[in-house]
């Protein structure tokens, strides 16, 4: 009887060791095929997962794995497809307008050569703002476009955030005066140096600006740290949490009124990313702020 009961142990013992070998090897699947799909999703590659282990059930479930990822793939073709579709038509367009805009205006500019009465001058006033904001926004389209397509464009280089950041505020003093915002300006003097496109960083930084120049209550503060956080601050009353939200889409404006295409912010999040930085957008008690961050490179 004892010898009998000795062997029933020796088997559930082997039993469960067999079971524990087996758990061990599922895990030791289960994680390997983890890693390879991460690596697919961020890669674009064409290439399935593969496992190193025999078992049935694993490798039935990442050929199912394998499906999804073929189909998520032709997804991602079919909107990359699109998307250049897309561009292509708005760049189209864009250029299509430039000619009968560029006319338009040399007429307007005959039209102010005239006598005119008041009410007429008021009239072509009227037709010269909306017709520069038409040309804006081909401009905007045009280049948005052109900056989707042309994704290895950007040149890397060692810039002086400060430097940049001073000379886009000096280009837009004449509108700030005019509009009666007086910035109120906090920058390190460290000098923040990163390697990025320079012509690009002025362009997200003139963005920022134009769109706190149109939509500012009449302040705006500026700052920018030593790790290389540059916050963009003003007033915005007509503004609320659920637009700023929205603020980085693609033709989102919050007022039409003001001639605003809704591309500027967006144009900026892009270079941005592109540029393996951050931008955000915050709303807190009735004040807007835009941050970009550009972090140094770990070396």
């Amino acid at each position: 009887m004892e010898t009998f009961s000795a062997f029933v142990i020796g088997v559930l013992a082997l039993c469960a060791g067999w079971l524990l070998v087996r758990l061990a090897l599922l895990r030791s699947s289960l994680k390997e095929a983890a890693k390879e799909l991460d690596e697919k999703l961020d890669t674009d590659t064409n290439t399935l997962i593969s496992l190193s282990t025999r078992d049935i059930a694993m490798r039935a479930f990442v050929v199912r794995i394998n499906r999804q990822l073929c189909d998520l793939r032709r997804e991602r073709l079919k909107l990359r497809q699109t998307d250049t579709e897309l561009n292509d038509a708005i760049a189209g367009i864009s250029h299509d307008l430039r000619t009968p805009l560029t006319a338009i205006c040399g007429y307007l500019d005959l039209l102010d050569a005239e006598p005119l009465d008041e009410k007429a001058k008021g009239y072509l006033g009227v037709i010269r703002e909306r017709t520069d904001a038409m040309r804006t926004l081909s401009e905007e389209l045009f280049s948005y476009t052109l900056m989707n397509a042309e994704t290895d464009a950007l040149v890397s280089e060692s810039v002086c955030l400060n430097d940049i950041l001073e000379q886009s505020l000096a280009g837009f003093y004449g509108i700030f005066t005019e509009r009666g915002i007086v910035p109120e300006i906090t920058l390190t003097e460290s000098p923040v140096i990163r390697t990025l496109d320079s012509n690009a960083l002025r362009r997200i930084f003139d963005n920022i600006l134009g769109n706190a120049a149109k939509y500012s209550d009449g302040d705006l503060n500026v700052s920018l740290t030593d790790d290389g956080v540059i916050c963009f601050e003003n007033g915005a009353a007509e503004l609320t949490a659920v637009q700023t939200a929205q603020l980085f889409n693609r033709f989102f404006t919050v007022n039409n009124a003001k001639g605003a295409s809704g591309l500027g912010l967006a144009i900026a999040k892009r270079l941005t990313e592109k540029m393996n930085g951050k931008i955000t957008a915050e709303y807190r008690r009735g004040r807007l702020s835009v941050c970009v961050m550009f972090k140094k490179p770990q070396n």
